[in-house]
């Protein structure tokens, strides 16, 4: 995969808003929530210009059961693809324009997706320092997707982890 990151672009909200369309009429069936997930859901954080959708769904095996329709929509099925209790999808290859995570409803990793999404929204500090870390460590991966990951898992562990800690205080208030 190629790995570049670039200034956050106004169209990755509607680009998300046409997808999320076409899943909600092609799919339906056991989808129970779309987020807009990943960097590009960020206002004014830098990313790799992949649209990442997150599926809230009523079972795995409802989605395992539409992987035809995802395919006709141009992803490519790729199983737990190394997260247990999700599926995953892919479309755009080499050049991936769109990724889909599938969970069920309520699982834990919806919870920790949306948490850290809505703390780098709320804290631009977070935000802007994370968009720095994530340019520097694209420059220096050489299109290693697992070294550009590595690069910022300590940063996003530690901060997906205040971020847990703050959606619970948020939620209470």
């Amino acid at each position: 995969m190629l790995v570049k990151v670039v200034p956050h672009e106004d169209h990755w909200a509607s680009d998300f808003e046409e997808i999320s369309g076409l899943l909600h009429e092609k799919i339906g069936e056991g989808i129970v929530n779309i987020h807009h997930i990943g960097s590009t859901s960020i206002p004014g954080l830098a990313a790799k210009p992949v649209i990442d959708i997150m599926l809230e769904v009523s079972s795995l095996e409802v989605i395992d059961q539409q992987n035809a329709a995802f395919e006709a929509l141009g992803f490519v099925t790729k199983g737990e693809n190394g997260i247990s209790r999700r599926r995953y999808f892919e479309k755009g290859g080499y050049h991936r324009s769109h990724q889909i995570h599938a969970f069920p409803a309520g699982d834990e990793h919806v919870e920790r997706h949306l948490a850290f999404r809505d703390y780098l929204r709320t804290f631009p500090e977070v935000r802007d320092a994370y968009g720095a870390l994530k340019i520097k460590v694209a420059k220096s991966c050489q299109n290693d997707i697992e070294k550009y990951c590595d690069g910022k898992d300590a940063f996003i562990q530690h901060h997906e982890a205040l971020a847990l800690e703050w959606n619970k205080k948020h939620n209470i208030d």
